[in-house]
């Protein structure tokens, strides 16, 4: 007898934008819809990074991915990402808002200048894509947005005052919009990452001197995160498996340390 249950996951016919898509979670995420059916549109600064990514996506995937140089932090080429995206297919299903990132520094140090760029990667820019992808799914009547946080959002880093209050505001923004726009059939979630071996992270650690093996022993899993599997999150929130799941943040870190006895 055939299987005649739903692929939950499939995504043919949904257009997808991927900010920070070019390296890392944002390019796993971006290759993975794309393998479920989405075309999708992937967003970053580095325009020959971004155009080779695109291409390898396309071609694993067989369908489109068009890559749109974006520095999320300008608002008005946030509103020409959303524009681009229009215009190539009409459409706008789902927003990952994962562009972001920091540079650490203890409190009593950190300038304002510091302060403020981690709030405009980390929270303006997500505020600017969702407002401008939201009209559409507004009108549509459909959508999903997924935002990527970090779990220095829900337990706070040393050296992070300000990325850790920047990862919880954005939190709260995923919350807020989805209890806002929950009427008009547009869900919003959030993931908050913890240590992930993406390209970029590899490189910062090793130019910290940081062992990312040993600093994961304080989780159950005690290793490192992959980009795919921050992925196959976000592939969950934007699909229908999620249908009746909105306003949340799930993190996924390997796991919450905890104290006690070895057992």
């Amino acid at each position: 007898m055939p299987d005649l249950a739903p692929n939950l996951l499939d995504l043919t016919g949904r257009v997808a934008i991927v900010t920070g898509g070019g390296t890392g979670i944002g390019a796993a995420t971006a290759k993975l819809l794309a393998q479920h059916g989405a075309q999708v549109v992937i967003a970053s600064r580095s325009a020959d990074e971004l155009a080779r990514k695109a291409a390898e996506i396309g071609e694993a995937a067989g369908g489109r991915c068009l890559a749109v140089p974006t520095d999320v932090k300008d608002e008005a080429q946030c509103v020409r990402l959303i524009e681009r995206t229009l215009e190539a297919f009409g459409r706008i299903d789902i927003l990952v808002n994962n562009a972001g990132g920091t540079r650490m520094g203890p409190l009593a140090d950190l300038p304002t200048k510091g302060w403020d760029a981690s709030y405009d990667l980390n929270v303006r820019s997500a505020y600017f894509c969702t407002r401008e992808a939201g009209r559409h799914m507004i009108a549509q009547r459909s959508g999903a947005i997924v935002n990527v946080s970090s779990a220095a959002g829900i337990n706070g880093v040393k050296g992070g005052a300000h990325y850790a209050s920047a990862k919880a505001a954005l939190q709260m923004f995923t919350k807020v919009t989805a209890a806002e726009w929950g009427p008009h059939g547009i869900r919003a979630n959030c993931v908050a990452v913890g240590l992930v071996a993406s390209e970029r992270a590899v490189e910062a650690w090793k130019v910290a001197g940081l062992d990312p093996q040993a600093a994961a022993t304080s989780t159950p899993l005690r290793r490192p995160g992959r980009p795919d599997e921050v992925a196959s999150g976000i592939l969950f929130f934007a699909s229908d498996a999620a249908s009746y799941i909105t306003g949340q943040t799930l993190a996924i870190d390997g796991g919450p340390p905890m104290g006690g006895i070895d057992v």
